[in-house]
């Protein structure tokens, strides 16, 4: 049927030219973005697949630097492990050299340097933030991604705890010295009682033996209790090393260490001023030690006041003392009291290397350093830390630490050797923390470029294919312009019919 109201052939021809029009324009696009998917319309569930995978490509991305700070920061940690292996090495020659008993130049000066070194292994501890409570002195999470679990997502490089920080402190080096020292317990009652025999055996029965000292150790003056017990099955007693090791384990944390000497004898050593009271007899069984034995650690400079400690009454007392440090004063008033002595005289004090502890008789005051130091005290005799000897002139100098015994240095090796095997240990976790982010960023560089490849597969055009359908759609668009032109002209027939 001709119809002039209606021509059906235009319609279906613009309908076609639209629906061509559209799929160039699409084809254009898709060419031009180089995307086949330009809005949600294009392929909804497919763009939702696609984000995700570009998601996680922007999530590993980060991930892969965070690894590499962290290995660079690793580095930088192990660079100064490395260095203060070096400086363990060099405190091992100096124990060494001051522990031979033919040893005859001063240990002071051999100690002079021991002390420096460590203090410079703290303070690169510090720098590396690997010292007690530093920064990387923690379990470190590295966020690296690219998991379905937020658990999996992260590598962890634990560096937390006292077994993995490398200062001084921690490596158990802070009151090791290489002065000569090593004291038994002398006093009332010198010891007698060997406990190197082979086989000996103390303490049985569950029995235990007390020993009190008197310490400054963590900036105060303070009593501890060292108490070593029968712990061994069936009461039969303990052994040499389990006497040393409980008492050992009491003592290391303030700086003593409990060994033997030549004799086979108890002896204690370390940097820390300390005095050890009588000593009382065991519960039972074999003792470790005579009933009554004393001791002052006089591998440092000493001084020892009066055996007596006398409130200052009259007047108060005013103590100078002079240091290689420079000089410190303090003065107690009437009525101070031995402990607030002891407590006064620390605070005034200690920081020049002047360490006050109660002395052996719990009575008075004991005076302890590392370098040489004097006192000066100015009171009415009779009163006060040196009593009827003090005047208002009086001087008393330290006395030099014993050089003959080399306990002290014979101990700082046994306490580097144990420093060596942490530090060894701290070496080993941050090496295998390294190769852990090693791993974790090729890991994440592979998943890089899987989700990379899947994203591209979902959104990415087909370039050659829609070359061919550009071909195309401008060919249909082209067909369909001639074919509305055609459609167009079909009502002009009718004038044919009319002009009849």
């Amino acid at each position: 049927m001709i119809s002039l109201v209606t021509n059906i052939d235009s319609l279906n021809a613009q309908h076609n030219l639209s629906i061509d029009n559209t799929f160039q324009s699409k084809t254009i696009q898709q060419l031009t973005s180089g995307y086949r998917i330009n809005s949600s319309g294009d392929d909804a569930a497919g763009l939702a697949i696609a984000n995700g995978y570009r998601s996680s490509v922007s999530e590993l991305n980060q991930g892969v630097r965070n690894a590499n700070d962290g290995i660079s920061q690793l580095q930088i940690v192990d660079g100064g492990l490395g260095n203060i292996s070096t400086i363990l090495d060099r405190l091992k020659t100096l124990a060494t050299q001051s522990s031979s008993s033919t040893f005859t130049g001063s240990r002071s000066t051999l100690n002079q340097e021991y002390s420096q070194l460590l203090t410079e292994i703290t303070r690169q501890a510090s720098n590396i933030n690997l010292d007690a409570g530093g920064t990387f002195n923690t379990l470190l999470n590295v966020y690296i991604g690219g998991a379905t679990q937020q658990s999996n997502a992260t590598v962890s490089v634990d560096l937390s705890g006292a077994n993995s920080a490398v200062d001084a402190t921690s490596l158990g080096l802070a009151f090791t010295n290489v002065l000569g020292g090593g004291v038994g317990l002398t006093g009332g009652t010198a010891n007698t009682q060997r406990i190197d025999a082979p086989g000996a055996l103390f303490l049985a029965g569950g029995s235990s033996q007390t020993f009190t000292f008197n310490v400054f150790a963590n900036g105060a003056s303070k009593q501890v209790t060292a108490k070593v017990t029968d712990n061994s099955a069936g009461g039969t007693g303990i052994t040499e090393s389990q006497v040393l090791s409980q008492l050992n384990a009491s003592l290391n944390t303030y700086g003593i260490d409990a060994s033997t000497d030549g004799n086979g004898l108890l002896s204690f050593s370390g940097a820390s001023a300390f005095t050890i009271q009588a000593v009382p007899a065991a519960t039972g069984g074999t003792a470790i030690a005579t009933a009554g034995g004393t001791a002052v650690n006089t591998s440092n400079y000493t001084v020892n006041g009066a055996a007596a400690y006398v409130a200052p009454a009259t007047s108060a007392e005013t103590l100078n003392f002079q240091t290689s440090s420079g000089a410190a004063s303090v003065t107690l008033a009437t009525g101070t009291t031995l402990t607030a002595a002891v407590a006064q005289i620390n605070q005034a004090a200690a920081g020049k290397g002047v360490y006050a502890v109660v002395n052996a008789a719990g009575t008075g005051i004991s005076f302890q350093g590392s370098d040489s130091f004097s006192v000066n005290d100015a009171t009415t005799a009779g009163e006060g830390v040196f009593g009827a000897a003090s005047t208002a002139t009086s001087n008393t100098t330290a006395t030099a630490p014993t050089t003959g015994n080399t306990n002290n240095a014979t101990s700082a090796i046994t306490a580097i050797d144990s420093a060596i095997q942490t530090l060894g240990l701290v070496q080993g976790r941050v090496g295998a923390g390294e190769n852990l982010l090693q791993y974790a960023v090729q890991l994440a560089q592979s998943q890089i470029s899987s989700f990379s490849a899947a994203q591209s597969q979902i959104r990415d055009a087909d370039v050659a294919a829609q070359a061919a359908n550009l071909t195309r759609a401008q060919v249909l668009t082209q067909t369909s312009v001639a074919a509305l032109a055609q459609a167009n002209s079909e009502p002009q027939a009718v004038l044919k019919l009319l002009q009849g």
